[in-house]
């Protein structure tokens, strides 16, 4: 079977093509006759974190192309606001870009990690002036995320090619019941890792050969924090805000802690609202209690006989198997199964301490890590193949 790579505009007779395409089995297409096509697509990601943009080129399902740009620590903290580094990021990318030989107008769309938005539905949205405003306000809060749409789009405009973003932690298809708190003033939010938990959910899917909105399933995403959702046919019912201090601790954060005992503590008047934030996020959890988040740096520990170690990562792996358990009341017990990812599924004592507890819930598949550029990437080439249709951000 030969393989012939085309770009062209028209064919004569009935065929017109628009893309770069790879023909198969190719037979006089100056007659115009049938001929088997597979579009060619290229998508550059662009996902902005802390102190590094991760970069990766796609083409199709393939990546080509993969880099981290790493930022000076001590540059990104003289910036007051995150959006303020937005002229330092994408400078970044783009000497990255050219360093690395790729062609802006080769891309066929530019997808960005999405923010810190309103609440949205999952899915796939173009970005427009809407997004863009609103993450410039950032009433929800500061995140390198933010920069995602606006970098896409300035890239995209440039080029004259769509810009995306994917599933950003504001997806929120919560059930209204589960919003509700004990205190009329305070709603529960839906903030938490929709972008890996929606891909490692489809990946699942496929692997138990059922299409994602006919399945039930708990996944929980096992990272610098950690949220558990319950998924219900396609949507994400109830989870917890992985942000806000809900749910289990993490390696950074405090997760879920008894409100008496923290409200005293703060009108002692011996913490700042700043100490409290940290308290809650960045410095809790295994960070409070060990002195580090680093997942290698405390299974050594671990295996070196630490028991204060040992414990206090039990308690976290508890209380994630608590989280699980708590989504299965959610789901009425009918569950297909539960999905464990992020970087600490990688970890065969939390797997093993989780599963002890949950296993009798439903069957637990494992996909450790988490391929945010794989699943920025693939949103938006489900778009350019139109298999799904890109959303408007209001």
């Amino acid at each position: 079977m030969k393989k012939v790579s085309y770009t062209f505009q028209k064919i004569a007779g009935n065929i017109v093509v628009l893309k770069t395409l790879t023909c198969y089995n190719v037979s006089c297409c100056s007659k115009g006759y049938y001929m088997e096509v597979i579009m060619s697509f290229k998508v550059l990601a662009i996902n902005p974190g802390s102190t590094s943009t991760k970069l990766a080129v796609f083409e199709n399902e393939n990546c080509i192309f993969k880099v981290s740009v790493k930022h000076d620590a001590e540059e990104i903290a003289s910036f007051e606001r995150i959006i303020d580094q937005y002229d330092f990021r994408k400078q970044s990318i783009m000497e990255a870009l050219k360093k690395s030989d790729i062609e802006l107008e080769d891309l066929s769309a530019i997808v960005g990690r999405g923010g810190m938005f309103k609440p949205i539905e999952s899915g796939t949205y173009t970005v427009n002036d809407a997004m863009i405003d609103y993450v410039k306000e950032a009433p929800r809060g500061e995140h390198a995320s933010n920069l995602g749409c606006i970098i896409a789009k300035e890239i995209g405009d440039s080029i004259n090619k769509p810009s995306f973003i994917v599933d950003p932690v504001a997806v929120d298809e919560m059930d209204d019941i589960a919003r509700y708190t004990g205190m009329p003033e305070i709603k529960r939010d839906s903030l938490f890792h929709a972008l890996n938990q929606k891909a490692v959910a489809l990946k699942a899917a496929k692997d138990l050969d059922k299409p994602y909105n006919e399945l039930n399933m708990i996944v929980a995403h096992l990272g610098g924090g950690i949220s558990v959702g319950a998924h219900q046919k396609g949507r994400v019912i109830d989870v917890n805000n992985a942000l806000d201090g809900d749910g289990p601790m993490s390696p950074e954060r405090s997760g879920q802690v008894p409100i008496g005992p923290l409200y005293k503590m703060i009108f002692k008047g011996e913490h700042t609202l700043k100490d409290i934030k940290k308290k809650n996020y960045g410095q809790g959890g295994l960070v409070a209690y060990l002195g580090t988040n680093d997942g290698f740096e405390i299974e050594q520990r671990i295996k070196n006989g630490d028991e204060h170690a040992k414990f206090i990562f039990s308690v976290m792996c508890y209380q994630i198997a608590k989280e699980i358990g708590s989504c299965a009341t959610v789901l009425k017990g009918d569950i297909d199964a539960i999905v464990l990812t992020g970087g600490l599924a990688y970890d065969k004592l939390a797997i093993n301490l989780i599963k002890e507890r949950v296993n009798f819930i439903a069957k637990v598949l494992v996909y450790p890590g988490e391929d945010e550029m794989e699943a920025l990437a693939f949103g938006a080439l489900r778009v350019l193949n139109n298999e799904e249709q890109p959303k408007e951000y209001k």
